[in-house]
């Protein structure tokens, strides 16, 4: 009987998780012992780091993209539709516009959703760099500040790329000061528990960083709503910001899908930490943003669970017992500046040594964002 493997998302979990299975599983695919199907809801791939750089004009929208099935290896069957819901108990998936999907193994990794207008007045009050749109109206709207108050506010936790806020307000400081324009702007970033970052080590250096660039770091800041008119941020904590150009972290969310599936709270799928099997449903992956797992939201974690769960697939297709297990690698860089980084690597329970920003470092990153799209491929 063929095995059915459908892959939900064409992200990077979803697109190296596909690659990696065909190469692990090319026979069986091969002699039609295996069929493998990837589903998303965009022919696009979208490396979304890259809107940080949009957001500065140092890269476009154009270069963020490539299509979904220029990366996929051939004997991926590809659907571009949207996943709409899932039967647990038939093993069975809906998606939009066609007849449902059979699976013996599903995968999620569908990422999280932008949710700007649960903050009252947010939509309407600030910018961000977390979609291609925000980006662009980010990035005019930078183009044309040349005074006031900047104020970088993290309202949604947890959220995609959680360096990226930090990385944003020392980029910005650089970027305005090369243009000679620093001493005109005021630049505040706000963290909604007491210190600049969730994780101690990256917070207490973020925070030497900021008081060397005089960058003003306040704490216990919830955003409960936003006046666009007045340029005010009203915080639950009964305070008030004022500012010139708000650039806001947004809430995030989970999936509907998730939650009516009965596979986690809230829209994140519940999961074993290690196995990243979801906890409510046989046959159920997890992987990438949508898991709820403790560590980062951020590429590199869809990266390496992706082959984590690539290799249980394998096994279990091959009658094997599965042994491999995610140890919550994660690897970030850091942007101190336009042409410095810094990085850091941990995993379960771990606390980073974040290492010295450098040009080699920075470098690094700007090659790393070159090769990504061999990543997605599943060849790095």
């Amino acid at each position: 009987m063929t095995e059915r493997i459908v892959v939900v998302g064409g992200g990077t979990g979803g697109c190296v998780l596909a690659n990696r299975l065909a190469d692990d599983l090319g026979p069986e695919l091969d002699r039609g012992e295996v069929e493998l199907l990837l589903v998303t809801d965009s022919p696009q791939h979208v490396y979304k780091p890259a809107f940080l750089y949009v957001a500065f004009g140092e890269r476009t929208l154009a270069e963020a993209e490539r299509p979904v099935a220029d990366l996929v290896d051939r004997r991926v069957r590809l659907r571009i539709g949207t996943a709409t819901g899932v039967d647990t108990d038939a093993k069975r998936l809906a998606v939009a516009g066609t007849t449902d999907v059979p699976y013996d193994h599903l995968v999620l990794t569908i990422g999280c959703q932008l949710v700007p207008e649960e903050t009252p007045g947010l939509a309407e009050g600030g910018h961000h760099f977390y979609g291609p749109d925000g980006a662009e109206t980010l990035r005019d709207a930078l183009s044309e500040f040349t005074e006031g108050h900047l104020v970088l506010s993290v309202i949604g936790v947890p959220h995609m790329c959680p360096a990226a806020p930090l990385e944003f307000v020392l980029i910005a400081d650089d970027w305005f000061r090369r243009r000679g324009l620093r001493d005109d702007v005021e630049i505040t970033y706000t963290y909604p528990i007491g210190r600049a970052h969730g994780i101690q080590s990256l917070a207490d250096w973020a925070t030497g960083e900021f008081a060397a660039r005089d960058i003003h770091l306040e704490t216990f800041v919830n955003p409960e709503e936003i006046d666009p008119e007045e340029r005010i941020v009203h915080t639950m904590e009964g305070e008030e910001l004022s500012y010139d150009l708000l650039v806001a972290i947004p809430p995030h969310a989970g999936s509907d899908l998730v939650s009516e599936a009965g596979l986690g709270d809230d829209g994140w799928v519940a999961v074993d930490r290690g196995t990243l099997e979801a906890t409510h449903a046989d046959g159920v992956y997890a992987i990438g943003d949508v898991a709820d797992v403790p560590t980062s939201k951020a590429g590199s974690v869809a990266h390496y669970e992706a082959s984590v769960v690539a290799d249980r697939i394998a096994s279990r297709v091959r009658g094997e017992t599965p042994t491999a297990t995610y140890d919550g690698k994660t690897v970030c860089f850091v942007e101190s500046g336009l042409d410095e980084a810094t990085f850091v690597e941990f995993g379960y329970g771990d606390e980073p040594a974040v290492r010295e920003p450098s040009r080699f470092v920075h470098w690094g990153k700007l090659a790393y964002n070159e090769s990504y799209w061999l990543t997605a491929r599943g060849l790095l």
